[in-house]
């Protein structure tokens, strides 16, 4: 049975071009191909896809909310995220709202159809490049350091909280909405965890946080 695959990318060249290669290539099926994520679980629903391909800076709702949605109600769908970044937040965003890979936007066609079969496969693709970045990120994660008592940083109870969430791979918005508070009131946490845990990112809060068992 044909691998099924919904193309979320707002540039149409970019979008056409894709579902071309998705169509001409033996054991892959186009399900669906759409400019935006606005009525993302319709989509969904109405396409059957087994793999989704995202374009992480898709307007409105982005790529990393797009894969966090599909992991709320469609836990076993698979999506690879595409992208010209290679920021670290982005990635380490893209991780932890459950990408199950991750590819620049000049990844060979070959490679990229090939990509979305080792996913379905269960396989997790990355560009090199990136998959150098995310290795040096759960370095991070896991590299020794001596043990330090979480009073010291004085986090409120509530900007441990938030930093639980950031941890899940929530957005400012979904963190917001969690914990029943206004955005800028969760901009304002967040900038007050940097300054106490010494960090300039949401990657370094959260792998400081994991390394040092904060949360």
């Amino acid at each position: 049975m044909a691998v099924r695959v919904a193309i979320f990318e707002d540039s149409k060249a970019v979008r056409e071009a894709i579902s071309l290669l998705v169509g001409g290539t033996h054991g892959l099926e186009l399900a669906g191909a759409y400019p935006d994520c606005n009525n993302l679980i319709d989509d969904i629903q109405s396409s059957a896809p087994d793999i989704v391909l995202m374009d992480i800076g898709i307007p409105g709702i982005n790529g990393v909310e797009a894969v966090k949605i599909i992991r709320q109600h469609f836990p076993g769908l698979k999506v690879i995220m595409q992208t010209v970044f290679e920021d670290d937040d982005k990635i380490f965003a893209a991780i932890c709202a459950g990408a199950s890979g991750y590819l620049l936007k000049d990844t060979p066609p070959s490679r990229l159809m090939e990509s979305i079969i080792e996913a379905q496969k269960g396989g997790a693709p990355m560009s090199p490049s990136i998959a150098r970045k995310a290795l040096n990120l759960f370095q991070k994660f896991l590299s020794p350091i001596a043990q330090t008592n979480p009073s010291d940083y004085h986090l409120t109870a509530r900007e441990k909280d938030i930093l639980q969430y950031m941890s899940k791979g929530l957005s400012y918005k979904m963190i917001a909405d969690t914990c029943n508070i206004s955005f800028d009131t969760v901009r304002a946490h967040i900038r007050h965890i940097y300054e106490k845990l010494h960090v300039a990112s949401m990657s370094e809060a959260v792998a400081k946080a994991l390394r040092e068992r904060l949360v």
